[in-house]
């Protein structure tokens, strides 16, 4: 469990500090000021860890494919029709193991070129840093279109200066590699959808032709999409799936 911890807020405070454009040559007394033995400037650095923590969840799974994951079963479940089953905890707790075999390769590698070395005091902390963020870079860039990556480098141009031209800068990398991830959640969603809509409208025109006007054609279809999803295994085809999308 702690190569995949100790990685993930190592970056998190690597992401919270890129306002630099080179997050890589980060300095982590920049991010915790020296407090002296003052009570206020404790409570300051203890509020400042406070804040590292609280917003690490959501800033570590925009690195992630997460996001691909979670919108694909939300679709699957929109899909059969139900409202709360699978309930929320579930699909979020399945896509975050998912997330899990996916990442792991890139957790080992920040792991074993960052994390440990910097506990060995081997390495500095700006080097660990550098290692660390390194696989998740080269990750995203491995998934991102270059049409988003193109859209969100013109977007920094304008709004603030991006200092390195051969390191992709975070504020660029990660909104660009998330848009793209959505993208293809919608698109695998898309193909998720198809045969569900395709039994709604064999079910809907049956009752109709059958002059079944006064029952809702929903209540049919639901234990057909239901037994239909069931014996093709879907579970086991879907996330399979999901798992190998990512390159």
């Amino acid at each position: 469990m702690k190569r995949l911890v100790a990685p993930l807020l190592l970056l998190t405070v690597v992401l919270l500090y890129a306002g630099d454009a080179q997050a890589q040559t980060l300095d982590l007394d920049k991010l915790l000021p020296g407090a002296g033995s003052s009570v206020s400037g404790r409570m300051i650095q203890i509020f400042a860890v406070l804040t590292v923590l609280s917003v690490a969840p959501g800033l570590l799974i925009m690195v992630t494919s997460f996001t691909r994951f979670v919108v694909a079963l939300s679709f699957l479940r929109s899909g059969i029709g139900l409202q709360s089953t699978p309930s929320n905890i579930i699909l979020i707790s399945l896509a975050l193991f998912m997330t899990f075999y996916v990442m792991t390769p890139t957790f080992d590698r920040a792991w074993e070129n960052g994390v440990r070395p910097l506990m060995e005091n081997s390495i500095t902390e700006q080097e660990a840093m550098v290692r660390i963020s390194t696989p998740f870079r080269e990750f995203m860039l491995a998934q991102v279109r270059e049409k988003d990556l193109k859209l969100f480098s013109e977007l920094a141009r304008e709004k603030f200066k991006v200092n390195s031209e051969d390191v992709v800068d975070f504020r660029i990398l990660i909104p660009a590699f998330m848009i793209s991830e959505l993208r293809r959640g919608f698109e695998i969603g898309f193909l998720i959808a198809i045969p569900f809509l395709v039994i709604d409208m064999i079910v809907a025109t049956l009752t109709m032709s059958m002059g079944m006007m006064m029952m809702p054609p929903s209540v049919i279809a639901l234990p057909v999409k239901v037994l239909f999803f069931v014996l093709i295994d879907g579970w086991n085809m879907l996330v399979g799936s999901l798992v190998r999308s990512v390159v």
